[in-house]
């Protein structure tokens, strides 16, 4: 015969003190983990939601980011007439060629910061189909002017629109914000290539090309035509694996997480060690006429246990409430999280706790609750009614 599911429940509300202690030394475990772990799966979404899967990246052999690569005027007016691109209404070829830079922007709170200014020519909205202006307009050409990712309207000085943003040697008028979806180009500025590369004093005015891939043409062999050219030394990479690659380091990042969660998790199964071994020890007589009424050994367990694993999971809802509200409360207060990217640039991340972001944290506290309760329960099944009575 078991023991009724609300046994459980209104011993560990009898024993309210020092469940409450024990269930907020959990929930602060919970919120610790979740908000590492939700940066780190922030970081990782905002770089491979980034690009299209119809877009090839093309750059300099051994160019690990557009920030190492440079292109010749001569391969890009080469690479326009490849076959299988594609090309709008007027016949042009959707190809956009990119310059990057990485200057210092100046934060709200007095920091300095590389950013990823890329300066563009008007065919990069057609190439690049995810952003769109969000609010104000698309800059002139030659005028001075540039649109900011929303990520960098929120952080930077002079960044919001209308203002006058500086970096490099000019000032350059802010006159739209751009949006993609959260990804990775709402950390970047976006200027005019050609007078980018003035201000950069740049000799070659492109870092790399984006282009996008005629509908049914064969990408693989236009990546081999591009790599095969032994002209120009190119080298074409799918647009989502790009990004992809500049995400990688989020793995070890995930490693470290798990590794500091485990830390946490034993001093937490500790806490709930102490806690159902002095509920043990303050019911002996309750545990006592339990077995004499003819209640087993295996249903006292699982009391016990379900007691400690309910206590876990009051931690971890609790624990998630908190994190949500700790994480959209540091991204508003902070504009955002300065994450280092592989460009050697500032991601900045919005801290936002996904649903799927909660399942380790919920693995954790009902690892917690399992191996927190064992011993203890196994502890109160072990009392024979005799000696239970009478220790009472």
């Amino acid at each position: 015969m078991a023991l009724p599911i609300s046994y459980s429940w209104r011993s560990l509300i009898a024993r309210g003190t020092r469940t409450t202690f024990t269930v907020l030394v959990i929930a602060l475990v919970v919120i610790a983990t979740t908000l590492f772990w939700s940066l780190i799966a922030s970081l990782k979404r905002t770089l491979v939601s980034s690009g299209s899967p119809e877009n090839l990246v093309v750059m300099r052999k051994g160019a690990t980011n557009d920030g190492s690569s440079q292109l010749t005027l001569e391969s890009l007016q080469a690479i326009r007439f490849f076959e299988g691109i594609a090309r709008d209404a007027d016949g042009n070829p959707l190809i956009s060629p990119e310059l990057v830079v990485q200057p210092f922007f100046a934060t709200t709170d007095g920091g300095r910061e590389n950013v990823l200014v890329r300066g563009v020519e008007p065919m990069a909205l057609r190439v690049h189909d995810e952003v769109v202006i969000a609010e104000g307009r698309m800059f002139t050409p030659s005028s001075g002017e540039t649109v900011v990712g929303r990520g960098v309207s929120r952080r930077y000085k002079g960044a919001s629109l209308g203002d006058e943003l500086k970096f490099g040697r000019g000032t350059w008028k802010v006159v739209g914000i751009l949006e993609a979806g959260g990804s990775s180009f709402e950390s970047e500025v976006w200027v005019d290539a050609r007078e980018l590369a003035n201000d950069a004093k740049r000799t070659l005015p492109y870092s790399g090309v984006r282009l996008r891939v005629a509908p049914g043409a064969d990408m693989d062999a236009l990546v081999r035509r591009i790599g095969d050219d032994p002209r120009y030394a190119l080298e074409a990479t799918r647009e989502i694996d790009y990004y992809e690659s500049l995400s990688s380091s989020a793995n070890t990042l995930y490693v470290i997480v798990i590794g500091l969660a485990v830390l946490a998790g034993v001093g937490a199964v500790f806490g709930a060690t102490n806690t159902m071994y002095a509920a043990v020890q303050s019911r002996t007589a309750e545990i006592g006429t339990l077995r004499a009424l003819g209640f087993s050994r295996g249903s006292i367990l699982l009391a016990f246990l379900s007691e400690s694993v309910m206590m876990a999971l009051f931690a971890f809802a609790l624990g998630a409430i908190g994190a949500s509200l700790l994480g959209r409360s540091i991204s508003w207060l902070l504009g955002g999280i300065a994450f280092g990217a592989a460009t050697f640039t500032t991601n900045v991340i919005q801290l936002h706790v996904a649903a799927g972001d909660l399942l380790m944290p919920l693995a954790l506290s009902l690892l917690i609750g399992v191996f927190g309760g064992l011993a203890p329960a196994a502890r109160a099944a072990r009392m024979r009614p005799v000696d239970a009575l009478r220790k009472a």
